[in-house]
């Protein structure tokens, strides 16, 4: 189809898995489940409905004759009515009590519902596979010295496997995020045109104890812990804006994460996969663009601007309900789901193929040590005989002077060769020399990254371990 636009979001970035999750089949398929569900609900309170009338619903369920319901809605302009009439179509029997005290809103509201916690459900798996991933990396480069940088400045050394355990510990806040959210989300139920649920007590000749059951016993057919309790007709659309948030969180920690990959490969110090035929650049042949991270923050932006969407759709909705949601929500709900899919499937794709260039951060690490292990030398001076604040002026003025070459004149840092001259430090360039291990510069971060992957990541993978396995392949 090359004469309409097509969304990129399903032709390049997001699985097929989260696009059939957002397709039009597996809505009208929970649209038909639904209308199961509160037939079946009715018939076990006592309604004139029989079990002939179900097995005929059943007998229809997935199969959806779309062409009637398409040119039932030219007609009515209606689409929950159109897809009640083709059903009816199919089930004669039943077509009578399909969408009994129902409004559009009891399919259509609880299939978002439904639709949103199965994406929820996909993204949780997604962010979980990464988590392991990024741990393996973490403990295979937790001893591996590398620069620390405030500011992009060179700054004390940390490890490699340090700063990943950084990127994995925003992605565990998102885990705690998503999963609170999965746990506090219900279905709408059947509340009826402003949430009163007048038309079941009217089905029910004011029995208040049957229809207080309705929304329970749907909950528990659709496979839900339950319903929201109050409502208008529609669930409060601050709903959404909790979905939206919640990836946008996940959203924030890709992007923290691809910018940070990004300098580290223009440092040459660690790259994304780069695959053997890829070009990166149309007339640098020798460019290997962080492309996958680049996307990453790319798609990330996306989601994070789509906050916004719901948050205008909810704070807009007059008392019980306007339909000023509708056109918003069928665009920033399942772009925001597709966008993070695609995300945490480059994610996971480049933490498999990080690939690590020890010799390069050693090179930049002992140009720059010199200046890191100041303090060490000062002290070692002291222990000498010299005097610590004679001792921290010299420092400071030798540090200039060797900062100078490198930056001025483009020498080597001659740093330790300078204070080896000095008579003052009574040190001579040998023992300067022995203090430039990075091991000794790394603190605990070995030892925190051991503990943090004993004590937190490895509990939540082994409650998990159900879900891992995932390998992500990207598209283009």
């Amino acid at each position: 189809m090359t004469d309409r636009y097509v969304s990129p979001l399903s032709e390049r970035y997001a699985s097929k898995e989260m696009q059939y999750i957002f397709s039009p089949d597996k809505k009208f398929k929970t649209w038909r489940k639904l209308w199961i569900a509160l037939a079946e609900v009715e018939k076990e309170l006592g309604l004139p409905i029989t079990e002939e009338q179900i097995e005929e619903l059943k007998a229809h369920q997935d199969d959806i004759n779309y062409e009637v319901a398409k040119e039932r809605e030219k007609e009515v302009r209606h689409d929950v009515m159109s897809h009640v009439y083709a059903y009816g179509v199919q089930c004669p029997k039943a077509k009578g009590i399909i969408h009994l005290g129902a409004t559009s809103c009891y399919v259509g509201d609880n299939t978002d519902i439904i639709v949103m916690t199965e994406a929820l459900l996909l993204v949780r798996k997604k962010l979980i596979n990464v988590i392991a991933e990024l741990a393996k990396f973490a403990d295979e480069y937790k001893d591996l010295p590398t620069l620390a940088f405030t500011h992009f400045q060179p700054a004390q050394p940390t490890t490699v496997g340090k700063r990943a355990a950084l990127w994995l510990n925003d992605l565990v806040m998102d885990l705690d995020d998503l999963d609170y959210l999965i746990s506090t989300i219900g279905l709408l139920g059947s509340k009826g045109t402003t949430g009163t649920q007048a038309s079941f007590l009217e089905l029910f000749d004011g029995d208040m104890d049957k229809v207080r059951k309705v929304d329970p016993m749907i909950a528990d057919k659709m496979g839900f812990s339950g319903c929201y309790p109050v409502s208008g007709q529609t669930y409060s659309r601050k709903v959404d804006s909790r979905v939206v948030n919640v990836l946008a969180g996940i959203a924030q920690s890709a992007h923290k994460f691809s910018n940070d990959i990004r300098l580290l490969q223009h440092l040459k110090e660690v790259e994304e996969p780069f695959e053997k035929s890829q070009i990166g650049s149309s007339a640098m042949a020798y460019k290997r663009n962080p492309m996958r991270s680049e996307r990453m923050a790319s798609l990330a932006n996306y989601v994070m601007s789509d906050v916004m969407n719901p948050m205008l759709v909810a704070s807009t909705q007059w008392f019980e309900r306007t339909l000023d949601d509708s056109a918003n929500k069928r665009l920033s709900i399942p772009e925001g789901f597709l966008a993070i899919d695609g995300i945490l499937d480059l994610y996971l794709n480049v933490v498999d193929g990080l690939v690590v260039y020890p010799r390069v951060i050693e090179k930049h690490m002992m140009a720059e040590l010199p200046f890191m292990a100041t303090e060490n030398i000062m002290m070692d001076a002291v222990k000498a005989g010299g005097d610590r604040q004679e001792l921290h002026e010299k420092i400071r003025e030798l540090s200039m002077e060797a900062g100078k070459n490198v930056k001025v004149h483009g020498l080597d840092n001659n740093l330790l060769e300078l204070i080896a001259a000095d008579p003052a430090f009574n040190l001579s360039l040998e023992d300067l020399e022995k203090s430039m291990d990075p091991q000794k510069y790394v603190g605990c971060a070995p030892a925190q990254v051991s503990f943090y992957l004993e004590e937190v990541i490895n509990p939540l993978l082994e409650r998990n371990k159900s879900v891992l396995g995932m390998t992500a392949e990207i598209n283009v």
